[in-house]
């Protein structure tokens, strides 16, 4: 009888423990999505995190520009260009020649002066031994007057000999100033003049970018003003380039141009009487002073940037 009731007993704790199985699978089954869920909820959180970060807290503008000093180079003296060794986009060194103007009219003056200092220095010589030996003379062989006069000669001799000096030293730079050579390094650009051309004291003939002088202003919304310090890194992306360049922030501007400060022609505020809703913030150019250019980088001064001030919580 005990038999009987054990064969019954057992196969009924078979029969149950399917569906407990069944149960807690489903239960898992619940569970996950649940996870999922949280771990899809979490990333979003973090990578909005990130983006606040990157484009709100953390000072950066799109708005950048590459810089350079450009250096006019501008002729001295008039005269025909006889050599023009340079050609558009050339780099040139410190001291390398860039044109000679024709030195034939400056040597010839340089001639001219020399000749005239030799006449001036013998007048000087004969009037100071005029004017001295009548000084050594008594006042019964020459009047006091005349003896006054022979002095102003000879001190007015003395004037047209430092004259003629200072005209042969002007002579002497002018025929110098034929030769124009390069005050920096940097790149011939926009190169207009041709061999044969006049070239004109006082107007440029020569444009040099100065490859030593390569700098990015990134113009930041004075929002934005109070996070920047000079002396802060910033990483640099040139829009035709993949790699960033290293630099740090050299200087704030501390003006900008204001619409509103035009002074109109009665002499008065020139106020735009135009308001809208939306007031766009100001621009201000924050200097970047460059550190390490990657290679393969050309810097062209106009070039399009993408400029991020590096905080000190950021690190490189």
């Amino acid at each position: 009888m005990m038999a009987d009731i054990d064969v019954q007993v057992r196969p009924h704790a078979r029969a149950v423990a399917p569906a407990a199985d069944s149960t807690a699978t489903v239960s898992r089954l619940r569970v996950v999505p649940v996870l999922v869920t949280l771990i899809i909820v979490s990333l979003g959180g973090i990578g909005v995190w990130a983006m606040w970060e990157a484009y709100v807290a953390a000072p950066w503008t799109r708005d950048g520009t590459v810089r350079a000093y450009v250096v006019n180079v501008t002729p001295e003296v008039s005269g025909r260009i006889i050599q023009l060794p340079v050609v558009d986009n050339q780099f040139a060194h410190k001291g390398d020649l860039l044109l000679t103007v024709d030195p034939t009219d400056y040597a010839i003056a340089v001639e001219q002066a020399q000749a005239a200092v030799a006449q001036a220095s013998a007048n000087a010589q004969n009037a100071e031994r005029e004017a001295k030996r009548r000084a050594d003379l008594t006042t019964l062989a020459v009047s006091s007057e005349e003896k006054q006069t022979y002095l102003a000669t000879a001190i007015a001799a003395k004037a047209a000999l430092r004259e003629a000096i200072a005209n042969l030293a002007r002579a002497r730079v002018n025929l110098t100033r034929t030769t124009i050579r390069s005050p920096v390094n940097g790149y011939v650009t926009n190169l207009q003049v041709q061999l044969g051309d006049y070239a004109t004291a006082g107007r440029g003939s020569i444009s040099l970018v100065d490859a030593d002088s390569y700098w990015v202003d990134g113009y930041f919304e004075e929002t934005k003003l109070g996070a920047i310090h000079a002396g802060e890194r910033a990483r640099v992306k040139l829009i035709g380039y993949s790699a960033l360049l290293r630099g740090h922030v050299a200087s704030i501007a501390r003006g900008i141009n204001v619409a509103n400060a035009i002074t109109g022609q009665s002499g008065l505020a020139d106020v735009n009487p135009i308001f809208t809703w939306v007031r766009l913030a100001q621009r201000v150019p924050v200097r970047i002073k460059l550190d390490s250019v990657p290679d393969g980088v050309r810097l062209v001064a106009g070039e399009t940037a993408n400029v991020q001030i590096v905080t000190k919580r950021d690190g490189w």
